[in-house]
């Protein structure tokens, strides 16, 4: 399977020390199975640190060996587990079991909206549940540990606008 991580830098060696924690699933390498959605947070990454430059790596990793090896939280969909764990880990409250990856749906910019509203109440959980059942959502891979990374291999990197001009 291939996976894009979106960013300022091109990254062939993934460090979780400089993941920051309070993400949807926490601290982790962050990687999706959606090329544009990659392309998308490059660029919101590079507006951010006031820079130009953005890359999307390019991994190759095998699902199949990681189920046998690694311990694997998945999400199938936003549902109250989803969204729990969501919401204590962009609060870095979650005290839950470590994993060594997670997978589920990323909250995009639509998303993150839905979830915002909830956290302050306007939305109950079975609401917010039924708002994000009618969004297009794609999966995220979040490798978590040393033991994580090491089944995900670098392959290749490209730039954006480069990407878009051929």
């Amino acid at each position: 399977m291939i996976l894009f991580h979106g960013s300022n830098a091109i990254v062939e060696i993934p460090k979780l020390a400089l993941s920051r924690k309070s993400l949807d699933f926490g601290s982790g390498f962050y990687t999706t199975v959606n090329k544009e959605q990659a392309i998308d947070f490059a660029r919101k990454i590079a507006i951010r640190k006031g820079q130009k430059s953005k890359f999307v790596s390019v991994f190759n990793f095998d699902e199949e060996i990681a189920g046998q090896i690694l311990d694997i939280q998945r999400f199938s969909a936003p549902d109250m587990l989803w969204l729990d764990f969501v919401h204590q880990n962009r609060h870095a409250i979650y005290t839950g079991k470590l994993f060594d990856l997670v997978i589920g749906p990323v909250a995009n910019d639509d998303v993150y909206a839905t979830l915002i509203i909830y956290e302050q109440g306007i939305l109950n959980a079975e609401q917010t549940i039924e708002a994000l059942k009618i969004k297009k959502l794609y999966n995220q891979f979040v490798f978590k540990t040393e033991k994580a990374l090491a089944l995900l291999k670098f392959i290749d990197f490209f730039i954006p606008e480069q990407e878009a001009a051929t």
